[in-house]
């Protein structure tokens, strides 16, 4: 007998969410996205419900209005947070991919979609029930540093591309 489950986004991804929100209130949504569409159910996606119905996995728009340029500080910071908070599985912005297996340190990314709209943020098992939140200075945690949010220089230079436009200051 095959049991449909509703899809549900792990709380992980919720909370995430809830934070990116909560920090960027005119951001733009376009981009947004936890469920995957038919393209996604043709190949293994994080964005496809598992079966017990979890989808471990959301898009973030990467205009987050006022702040133009913040999305290459949110990716860093996501990545940064990672290499402890084990619900977070992988990063993908920009043509770049940050996971467990390159210790958390950018790689080009090479799939069929750049993610250059959005930030992907793929979660672990972990995530499906943990509600805590994450510790991201740009979404008010203290981060490595012990300082909380705008007061922390994010990064010296981008760790996406190198340059400093792009950097929090």
């Amino acid at each position: 007998m095959v049991v449909n489950l509703k899809p549900k986004l792990c709380a992980a991804g919720k909370t995430l969410r809830e934070q990116i929100d909560d920090a960027f209130l005119d951001r733009d949504r376009t981009s947004d996205g936890w469920i995957g569409d038919a393209r996604h159910q043709l190949r293994v996606s994080d964005h496809c419900p598992d079966k017990f119905g979890w989808v471990r996995a959301i898009d973030v728009d990467k205009d987050l209005r006022s702040h133009k340029s913040a999305a290459f500080d949110l990716a860093d910071q996501l990545r940064i947070c990672a290499k402890t908070d084990k619900r977070i599985k992988y990063i993908i912005f920009n043509k770049n991919i940050a996971s467990q297996k390159s210790k958390f340190e950018w790689k080009p990314y090479t799939g069929l979609n750049p993610h250059e709209h959005h930030i992907h943020i793929s979660f672990t098992e972990l995530g499906d029930n943990s509600i805590a939140r994450f510790d991201i200075p740009m979404l008010g945690g203290k981060g490595e540093s012990g300082e909380s949010n705008e007061s922390v220089p994010v990064v010296q230079s981008c760790a996406l591309c190198g340059c400093n436009k792009h950097v929090s200051r």
